[in-house]
């Protein structure tokens, strides 16, 4: 029986009731079928209030609900809003959404090659065109009262992470920002300085998880739980889980190996028996049978993460060759019907070429792949027939985990290992989250299960750390480039432009880190006093004694190197001499003693049945020794040079393999030479014993009234602590000015080169200037100094579009060593001129020290795409071009459409007068924007 209010407490409730019905979150809630979570009122509440919001909340946890109430308030009030994210597959999914709420008429969507309704009150958009949009002063700027940035976390990226903080730095104060962001360790950082930058900004950090989280090991048969006890369920709860001990004594079991024995043949026996006998309870399945396994325990459906697109394909091959079906006879029907309904607009004869029969099985059975390879319109099927259960296993790359709309129940990592561009690394325990972060669906699954495959020398203590780690921060990417640089001058003017630049976030984190290495310097400052105090002398100046000492044993510590060094040499000269057969003296180390010289260790190919070897600390010859071993010695062995003693003919017939061949080569080699004495090493006269400054020094030192101080060692003491701490201090004091106004100095370093090549004169932008003003990329001053000298014109919409192709395309195999096919005549002539160009770019950004490898500046042109955009705009069927291009058609429809975007670019920063560029680039855009280009969804 519910407890009867008072007359006063009832009337205050009713006024409470009253009051939240009054608000525009109520009709707001109104419009889902289950009740907000206590973040998203807390956000919605601040928005209300006109305070900006950062919303940091675990993958899946509904935080878009946010960015949606930005939606409602905006329609609400009669204004604009811009929902930005960082992809287009995202931006499309989005658009559909909130298509499906507010009706197509009050939607629009803007992603670089499509335009959908674009003054609407709602328009969805990658952050790019956002971007685009504030440095052209677009009238659909007018009229905006909020923006929402959707996956903010984004600004990490290393190649438009910039974006984000332009947008946000530029944005008008009077526009409400909403920044969405994964679960990071500095969220309050972040919050800090959109409170700086925007204004009163609210951050709401829940780290709960909606659907709680199961972390599993699968080895064998057998799932594992990682934990002891899941106690928090993967959350963050503040009690210590203990790894499962079933884990830790499998993979001390696996990692065990059986001792030696008597007999060598029978130890090899042992240790095969006991790795069979491991191996029938541990092994890594294969994917039909994970896949079987999950189905079995109900775990379906399941994402499973493959860090390679080869690997996704064969995964499903693997699925279908194993007669996995996951799907009834209704369910096939049902696919086969939206499938067909869904790529009704792809000609008949493109499908044989995209493979679609192949993929159409997978798809009946319930199986299918999802990776960047794979066309737009193939990974939009997969991933509504995922969302609506007609497929049960998703075999799919990383790119996945960015947001898009697909939770499963169970999430799969193969490895913990990926290829990140440059080695195999770990995956950092950010990813790790990302990547689970999929598993348990809201409203559908009771929780969700994170299922790690087992595999050889697996440490679950590390898998441990990586699902129990939360240390992921957010750091700031923001480098300055060409393109916007013109246009803060032309909006701000330098000096304005600078102050802007520092209030971005990448010096936000500089900044404050400076602050805790100047009170190190502070505290260092205060120790120094002490220390000066401490080495104070009645007899003179001892700061003058100590620094006479410091330079005297640092001639001494420098002559010392060098005569370690020319040893070093002199003695790596006299191995380069050796031969075959020569007999010598090895002076130091475990192998000290004669030995037969078998292979001196060089470049030089075969020497009597060893392969010679280049090394790059010297030669490192193989010897024989005169106790019959076969060693291959290091520089470390030989202090002082070496000489032959003797020479030996080796047998044709010696093998070091063989004891008999080496216990025979080794008796001839004592009888040969075991009477000889190796010549003793003079010791040389020292360098310093010659030196004329430590001759002066010395002679200072003694001269010094100091010398003669009873207390000179204690004082030394102090003076030795004295230096080493300021030592320390210049170090840190280096670091604190290389962190300041580091943003502001690329900054000045970029406007010099500018102003040097005529695209800025002080605060004016010149008419080169305002072209590169329009070209936004990678290669921004390249393309601008390509029309600037007429290397496009006359050549045809073709031509173009492969010149054009070398601006964006970046190979996925960085040093492909095998040149690529171009077209012939004016586009070859034209695309040798743009790597002329680049070379001229690349020495004045040498000149005005400004470094790629920061981020900054032009990389080099690639034109292995030239060839491929050059026959598809000339017409050519798809079959034939992506035979000859040798790449899948997901990547060159994406490629494609980057050149479509900057060829749209170009057409705008053309000269108007006396030139054929803007024409051809717009008859380009036409030309590629064909087949599956085109009907390659909304975005």
């Amino acid at each position: 029986m519910t407890e009867e209010l008072t007359p006063a407490e009832a009337y205050a409730a009713a006024r409470r009731r009253a009051a939240e019905e009054a608000t525009a979150l109520a009709p707001f809630r109104a419009l889902y079928d289950f009740d907000l979570d206590p973040f998203q009122i807390e956000a919605c509440q601040a928005l209300e209030a006109g305070k900006g919001v950062l919303v940091a909340a675990p993958t899946g946890s509904g935080k878009t609900i946010v960015g949606e109430f930005a939606v409602h308030l905006a329609l609400e009030q009669g204004r604009k809003c811009f929902y930005t994210t960082p992809i287009k597959a995202l931006s499309n999914q989005k658009y559909a959404d909130l298509v499906k709420r507010y009706g197509a008429d009050r939607v629009g969507l803007l992603t670089g090659d499509n335009s959908v309704n674009s003054e609407a009150p709602v328009v969805v958009m990658t952050t790019e065109v956002l971007r685009n949009m504030l440095y052209a002063g677009s009238q659909s700027l007018r009229g905006l009262g909020y923006v929402v940035m959707d996956e903010v976390h984004y600004l990490s990226d290393r190649f438009r992470g910039a974006v984000w903080e332009e947008v946000i730095i530029h944005l008008p104060d009077s526009v409400t920002l909403v920044s969405l962001s994964a679960t990071v360790s500095n969220a309050e950082e972040f919050g800090d300085w959109l409170d700086t930058v925007r204004g009163d900004t609210e951050v709401i950090v829940s780290e709960s998880r909606p659907v709680p989280l199961w972390q599993h090991v699968l080895a064998g048969r057998r799932i594992y739980d990682l934990f002891e006890e899941e106690t928090d369920h993967g959350g963050r709860g503040s009690g210590r889980r203990e790894v499962n001990p079933d884990l830790v004594r499998l993979a001390r079991m696996e990692n065990s190996r059986p001792m030696g024995g008597r007999d060598r043949r029978r130890g090899r026996e042992a240790d095969r028996e006991r790795e069979r006998r491991q191996r029938s309870r541990i092994w890594t399945p294969g994917r039909p049978e994970v896949i079987e396994r999950l189905d079995a325990e109900g775990l379906l459906p399941a994402i499973t993460f493959i860090f390679s697109r080869a690997g996704c394909e064969a995964a499903v091959q693997q699925c279908l060759y194993a007669g996995l079906r996951l799907n009834d006879e209704e369910g096939r029907a049902r696919v086969r019907e939206i499938v067909e309904e869904r790529t009704a607009s792809i000609p008949t004869e493109d499908l044989h070429v995209l493979g679609y029969y192949e993929w159409l099985e997978g798809l009946e059975r319930g199986i299918a792949a999802h990776h960047a390879g794979m066309l737009p319109t193939f990974k939009e099927v997969v991933e509504e027939l995922f969302v609506r259960g007609l497929v049960k296993a998703v075999f799919a790359t990383e790119t996945l985990a960015l947001g898009i709309n697909m939770p499963a129940r169970s999430v799969v990592l193969e490895k913990l290992v990926k290829w990140n561009g440059e080695q195999h690394a770990d995956i950092t325990p950010g990813e790790y989250t990302q990547l689970t972060g999929r598993a348990g669906r809201r409203g559908i699954d009771v929780e969700g299960h994170a299922v790690v495959l087992w595999q050889r020398g697996m440490d679950p203590g590390h898998l441990a750390g990586l699902a129990g780690t939360r240390t992921y921060p957010l750091r700031s990417s923001f480098k300055p480039s060409y393109n916007m640089a013109v246009n803060l001058v032309d909006q701000f003017g330098r000096h304005r432009s600078r102050e802007l630049l520092e209030t971005s976030f990448a010096q936000f984190q500089a900044d404050r880190s400076v602050v805790g290495i100047s009170r190190q310097v502070q505290r260092n400052e205060e120790g120094l006093d002490g220390y000066r105090e401490g080495m104070t002398c009645h007899l003179g100046d001892f700061e003058e004694y100590a620094r006479l000492r410091r330079e005297l044993k640092d001639r001494e510590t420098e002559l010392a190197k060098q005569g370690a060094a020319q040893r070093r040499v002199a003695a790596a000269t006299s191995l380069e001499r050796l031969k075959p057969g020569d007999v010598i003296h090895v002076p130091t180390g475990k192998f000290a003693g004669l030995a037969l010289v078998l292979d001196p260790g060089l470049p030089a190919g075969r020497a009597n049945g060893h392969r010679g070897f280049e090394h790059q600390d010297g030669p490192r010859p193989l010897v024989l020794t005169a106790e019959r071993q076969v060693k291959r010695l290091a520089s470390i062995d030989f202090p002082v040079p070496v000489e032959p003693l003797e020479r030996m003919r080796i047998p044709k017939s010696f093998n070091p393999r063989s004891p008999q061949s080496r216990r025979d080569l080794a008796s001839a080699l004592r009888t040969k030479a075991g009477h000889i004495a190796p010549e003793r090493h003079r010791k040389q006269r020292s360098a310093a014993a010659d030196d004329r400054e430590i001759a002066r020094l010395r002679t200072a030192l003694r001269a010094h009234p100091c010398h003669g101080c009873d207390e000179r060692e204690d004082h030394a003491r102090w003076a030795e602590r004295y230096q080493r701490l300021q030592r320390d201090t210049r170090q840190l004091e280096r670091r604190i000015e290389g962190r300041t106004n580091t943003i502001a100095r690329t900054f000045d370093r970029i406007v010099a080169l500018l102003t040097e090549m005529d695209y800025l004169r002080a605060d004016e932008v010149t008419e080169h200037g305002k072209r590169l003003a329009r070209l936004y990329g990678e290669l921004d001053l390249l393309a601008s100094e390509c029309l600037r000298d007429g290397v496009w014109e006359g050549l045809n919409p073709a031509e173009l579009a492969a010149c054009v192709s070398a601006l964006v395309y970046e190979s996925r195999q960085a040093d492909d060593a095998v040149a690529p096919k171009l077209p012939s005549g004016r586009a070859k002539a034209a695309l040798g001129e743009m790597v002329r160009i680049w070379g001229r770019l690349d020495a004045l950004e040498e000149e005005f020290r400004i470094n790629q490898a920061e981020g900054v500046g032009q990389r080099e042109p690639d034109l292995g795409f030239a060839w491929a955009a050059y026959q598809w705009a000339s017409d050519k069927g798809l079959d034939e071009v992506l035979r000859e291009a040798e790449m899948p058609a997901g990547d060159f429809v994406r490629w494609c459409k980057q050149v479509i975007d900057v060829l749209g670019q170009i057409a705008a920063a053309a000269p108007r007068e006396n030139s054929t560029v803007a024409k051809n680039a717009r008859k380009a855009v036409d030309a590629l924007l064909r087949g599956v280009v085109a009907y390659s969804s909304v975005g």
